[in-house]
């Protein structure tokens, strides 16, 4: 039998914590002042993100080992560190790449590892691999072992130089703000694109060489041995010591050329007479280019944790300062894909979310509960957000978007526990208790009820705190500051509020005097208009117009209170309330009517699986994340491996073309600084770079050389600034799809058109791995896979590619092993001097200045260029039998084939993999074609030994609705426990969480009716808050019947064992959703008109309101791209949750305390006197 406790206010517990702030009211002053003040300083101070900071277990191992080909960088690098990491424990995943002379491994380890001990573990293992005697040990370079952070991949904005200079000049001048800008501590790297690295080259004339018996090695110890600082030590001279130093450290390049390379038989051999020595760039390896014009590019990157608007205010001073101090007026800076500009737009837009959402909260609470309740129950919210910002920033988190939608989300939450206590404390007090005896018994009253309410709001979003993986990572941000905030309301409720109305609570509020209040009104207007406008015409000054502006708005609000919000709460609540109120008592009264209470519980459950049934006939589009509008469209192009990158640049150049093309029809002439230009509305630039920095940040860091490939990133400018000349909106998609169109035809280049990704990575929406030991069977395989796909011609597929080619040119070497070694020679030796030859070797460093730069040894381009030349080329050495020198020639004992390889070879959890991936097109519904796909491959024949999967998003949307569901499922059963303890009871809790269920009809019917998008990650999570809110209305509204009951049951003298006769227990329900109906239809509201703002993305600014007089009024944006459908789906759950508070919840109560009769005989009364007992 359930528990039921009588409510007497004489027999009142007090809470403690209520009572000693009541008792300290001070205290409890300056405690509110203490949390404002710290957590308005921990808003200002905490780092701002447009996402939160991911810091993942995952180790890269990046090891250079240049001229090597992707098969034996596999076997001689990739594959011994692999074996020794795969002895690692908590390792999830392990990846490699081997390209053409270098190999990069990813280890991704389970997230219960730290990401130093994960560090830790790899480098140890890398330096077991490297001890192997197999190793190779002429790397340029030890293998770099290195922690991933996504934050630190992408550069944060780019700065481009250009104007009538040299580039050595442009790279000086880039070089200046680049040690600028390293000089902060908030950036970790600054890279320069468009200009290549300087070297001093020393090519060797061959010929020469072999007729004066000279060997590479020769050459090489010369100038190292020429190009040295060496310190004697000291010298006592004259009481002093003097260090006595060599210094031999070149000069100039003319020093070089002077070097003695030879002298034998008074004849001096200089290096000039078998060398031409240059000192310049290196070989071109990238360009770069701002709307087709040659720059010098600085990508900059942030460290992580980092404030990015902060940083980038940091910049744009050092930025002012040089061309103030150091750069010539002539030279031009602009500044490209600046990512704060993003991140501040999407704070913007949800704190005046927020801004908004508070203002139609409160004044909803005012028609409800008046100015003056309102206000107390008002403050919870700035209260509540600031004590979280102080408790959030002591954490470590930032200020980004997952924190801000969370506070968004709660917005309608926070005053709900306030309004429980402000009006139980105003219902004591109209009982005729004092403000301290109200606020005590009033606070302590509750105190309970709705700790256990907050409670089970609560173990909603718990499970989500253990989300696993990157995604959890990711989206944790969103329960845990939930979970804070709605903590913080709970504390503001029981200390904060009972503080406050015991001081100032009235029964009886003093009407305003209207003329007094006018007079207040009018001086305000002229005080207003006098400051913002009369005085800030003569001296203009933003403050002033701040200060003028807030005055008008205060003096509109005045009256706006007066003549319209007053005179409508008198009649909301005298007029419209109890009209409401009637009309639910009638419409409840006969829904318990009779067999009407079976009718309206079953016709709910139907119109349950109606919906299911409407959703699985007409199924809305399934997203495994929301499809943002693009702020960047980026072209990356791939051509075969071995391309030269002046191809490339030629190739790049036409795709320039093509995007100019396009973007160049969103403009129309606009006049700016007295001139009239052809504004671009939707482009703010276009940046293509070549060779360096083109591969795509989201497969992860490599340092390998891509003059094969290239990029063109087109900026799309704010969202509220892309309207066309009549001030329509236009979406950057649909251009994003223009440029997929119109550089499609490119016959041999891989090409694909994306737009910047908002989360957490989860590869592309198409991605199939092939995996088997034949890597050629492979390759085979993943072609025909790929032709078999593109002949059943499936829509929504942009273009199925396969990330390995197998094209990639190669000339290998075979060497007559046995011929080589009669003839004195070694594999090494003729390996060494093919390398040397072609490739080049470092043999010292040239100083020019601060910077240093290599001294490479290589033929000259005649030579090394030439095949034959290379084959014929003698090797130099001393015979040991003899002591005489030897010049055997390579082509004595090696020839050479023409043959292709692959341009990587590509591993998985030790497995050779090849990956087939695609974007699907716009619009397309990625699921619904990987399904097709699916299908299509049931008849498609795989050999033996290779199989395939499908990964990617697919995998992770799959694991990640898994987790979801299990998510929700342990959300209800925490809730569950919670209600068990709270009522002790079971069927009270199958009540309340049959309302969670049924309240998917509302979602359901949603999607459906106004074809909305099913986001599995965003709707998931809002259905799964959706069941947190829910409940709380209906422990209210059960919790009070529950009081009506007892009561009721005192007041006939009934046992609290026994059951009521139907006609009371039909009057006590009756009366319980009277009385609970305001409170189940202000928090209902208040979450609703909370969400409104971000669901329908209407953005005002509050900021340029009050400064300039402009709100800025727009609606989208990304915001509600990416929190709309979470929204939606608590505004659409919770709106009919109401409906089945108010008239589903009682009458479930009724059908199961009516079945409690049939089940407890003897203990139920039919027939009592109905007056209260003696």
């Amino acid at each position: 039998m359930e528990e039921i406790h009588n409510t007497n206010p004489e027999d009142i517990k007090e809470f403690g914590l209520s009572t000693f702030a009541v008792n300290n009211r001070m205290t409890a002053y300056v405690l509110t002042f203490i949390i404002f003040v710290a957590g308005l300083s921990a808003y200002i101070s905490m780092p701002s993100e447009a996402f939160p900071e991911i810091v993942t277990p995952e180790i890269y191992v990046g090891t250079p080992y240049p001229g090597n080909s992707p098969l034996d960088i596999e076997k001689l690098i990739t594959r011994p560190i692999e074996k020794e990491i795969n002895g690692v424990t908590n390792v999830d995943e392990l990846n490699s790449t081997s390209v053409q002379g270098y190999s990069t491994i990813q280890v991704k380890f389970d997230f219960s590892v730290p990401p130093s001990e994960a560090l830790r573990k790899v480098k140890d293992k890398v330096d077991v691999a490297k001890s192997d005697p197999d190793f190779p040990t002429d790397l340029p370079a030890d293998p770099n072992v290195f922690e991933l952070n996504f934050n630190e991949l992408v550069p944060i904005r780019n700065i481009n130089l250009s104007g009538p200079f040299t580039i050595d000049q442009l790279n000086d001048y880039a070089e200046y703000l680049e040690d600028e800008i390293e000089g902060l501590s908030e950036i970790s790297k600054v890279e320069i694109r468009g200009v290549d690295d300087k070297e001093v080259a020393v090519n060797l004339d061959m010929q020469r060489m072999e007729a004066l018996n000279l060997s590479f090695n020769d050459v090489a110890g010369a100038i190292a041995n020429e190009n040295v600082s060496i310190s004697g030590g000291d010298l006592l001279v004259d009481g002093y010591r003097r260090n006595v130093r060599v210094v031999g450290e070149f000069s100039d390049v003319e020093e070089i050329e002077n070097i003695i390379v030879k002298y034998e038989n008074a004849d001096v051999v200089y290096l000039r007479n078998i060398a031409e020595i240059t000192y310049g760039e290196v070989e071109k390896e990238s360009f770069a280019r701002e709307r087709g014009e040659p720059v010098v590019m600085l990508d900059i990157m942030k460290r992580s944790g980092e404030n990015l608007i902060i940083v980038s205010e940091k910049i744009d001073q050092l930025v002012e300062e040089a061309k103030q101090n150091y750069f010539p007026e002539e030279l031009s800076i602009t500044v490209t894909n600046d990512q704060s500009d993003q991140t501040k737009t999407q704070l913007n837009d949800l704190e005046n979310s927020i801004i908004l959402g508070v203002l139609l909260v409160v004044v909803v609470l005012m028609f409800f509960l008046g100015l003056r309740n309102a206000l107390f129950v008002g403050i919870a919210i700035p209260l509540s957000m600031l004590m979280s910002f102080f408790i959030l920033n002591a954490m470590g988190v930032t200020l980004n978007t997952m924190v801000l939608f969370a506070l968004v989300l709660a917005l309608g939450m926070l005053v709900d526990n306030g309004i429980v206590v402000v009006e139980n404390i105003y219902r004591l007090m109209d009982e005729g208790y004092d403000a301290i005896t109200a606020a005590k018994k009033g606070a302590g009253e509750v105190a309970l009820a709705i700790i256990a309410s907050t409670a089970t709001t609560l173990a909603a979003f718990i499970p989500l705190a253990f989300w696993p993986g990157i995604f959890g990572e990711f989206m944790k941000y969103l329960p845990i500051t939930l979970i804070i905030v709605l903590g913080s309301s709970l504390f503001v409720a029981l200390v904060i509020n009972p503080a406050l109305t015991s001081k100032l609570m009235k029964i009886e509020e003093k009407g305003m005097n209207p003329k007094k209040w006018l007079r207040r009104a009018i001086v305000g207007l002229l005080g207003g208009v006098l400051l913002g406008y009369v005085l800030h015409s003569f001296a203009p000054m933003t403050f002033l117009r701040a200060v003028g502006n807030l005055m008008i708005v205060a003096a509109l609000s005045i009256l706006f209170y007066m003549y319209f919000v007053v005179p409508m709460t008198e009649r909301f609540q005298k007029k419209f309330l109890p009209r409401l109120e009637a009309r639910y008592e009638r419409l409840l009264r006969y829904a318990l009517r009779g067999r009407n209470a079976y009718g309206f519980f079953f016709g709910t459950v139907g119109l349950l699986i109606f919906s299911f049934i409407l959703i699985g006939n007409f199924p809305p589009k399934t997203l495994f994340f929301p499809e943002n509008q693009p702020q960047q469209a980026i072209v990356y192009a791939e051509m075969p491996i071995g391309t030269d990158i002046m191809e490339t640049n030629a190739l790049a150049l036409k795709i320039e073309q093509e995007v100019f093309r396009v973007v160049d029809n969103y403009t129309y002439p606009k006049e700016v600084d007295g001139q009239t230009i052809n504004f671009n509305y939707m482009v703010e630039s276009v940046i293509a770079q070549v060779g360096e920095g083109t591969s795509d940040p989201n497969q992860g860091p490599s340092m390998a050389q891509t003059p094969n490939k290239a990029k063109v990133t087109v900026a799309f400018r704010p969202f509220a600034e892309r309207l066309d000349e009549a001030g329509q909106p236009v979406t950057s998609s649909s251009v994003l799809q223009k440029i997929r169109e119109a550089i499609s035809d490119y016959p041999g280049v891989n090409i694909a058109v994306d737009k910047n990704s908002d989360g957490p990575p989860s590869g592309p929406p198409i991605n199939i791995e092939v995996s088997g030991e034949d890597y050629g069977q492979l390759l085979d395989e993943a072609e025909n896979l790929r032709r078999f796909v593109k002949s059943r011609g499936i829509v929504g597929i942009e273009e199925l590619q396969i990330d390995v080619q197998s094209g990639k040119p190669e000339m290998p070497i075979e060497i007559d092993r046995v011929k080589a070694r009669t003839l004195g020679i070694s594999t090494a030796q003729i390996g060494d001097a093919l390398r040397t030859a072609l490739f080049g070797k470092e043999v010292s460093r040239f100083k020019e200045g601060e910077d240093d730069f290599p001294i490479n040894l290589r033929f000259s381009d005649n030579y090394r260029h030439n095949i034959d030349d290379l084959l014929n080329q003698r090797i130099t050495f001393r015979d040991p039998a003899t002591g005489r020198i030897k010049q055997v020639p390579i082509s004595a004992v090696a020839t050479a084939k023409l043959s292709s390889t692959y341009s990587a070879v590509k591993r998985k959890d030790l497995d050779r993999v090849v990956t087939l991936y695609s974007n699907v097109e716009e619009g397309a519904n990625p699921t619904e074609t990987v399904e097709k796909i699916k299908k299509a491959l049931e008849s498609y024949d795989m050999p033996r030994g290779v199989n395939y999967k499908f990964t990617g998003q697919q995998e992770e949307q799959a694991e990640q609705m898994a987790f979801l569901s299990s998510a929700l499922l342990a959300a209800v059963f925490l809730i569950f426990l919670i209600l068990v303890a709270q009522f002790n009871s079971a069927s009270t809790p199958f009540i309340i969480l049959t309302t969670v269920v049924l309240s998917l009809i509302g979602v359901l019917l949603g999607l459906v009716i106004f074809r909305m998008e099913f986001v599995i990650m965003m709707t998931m999570i809002g259905i799964i808050s959706l069941a947190g809110i829910v409940v709380n209305n209906a422990i209210v509204l059960i919790d009070y019947a529950k009081q009506l009951l007892s009561r009721r049951k005192v007041a006939l003298g009934i046992a609290q064992d026994q059951l009521l006769p139907r006609e009371e227990l039909y009057s006590m329900i009756v009366e319980a959703g009277k009385t609970r109906l305001r409170p189940v239809l202000l928090t209902a509201i208040t979450t609703v008109l909370g969400l409104i703002p971000l669901a329908t993305g209407m953005n005002i600014n509050f900021i340029t309101l009050i400064t300039e007089t402009d709100p800025q009024v727009y609606f989208g944006g990304d915001n509600v791209i990416f929190w709309g459908p979470m929204s939606w789906t608590v505004i659409f759950g919770l709106s009919f949750a109401t409906f089945l508070t108010l008239v589903i919840v009682p009458v479930m109560f009724y059908l199961i305390e009516r079945g409690k009769r049939r089940f407890s005989k003897g203990k139920s009364v039919e027939t009592l006197a109905v007056e209260p007992a003696e």
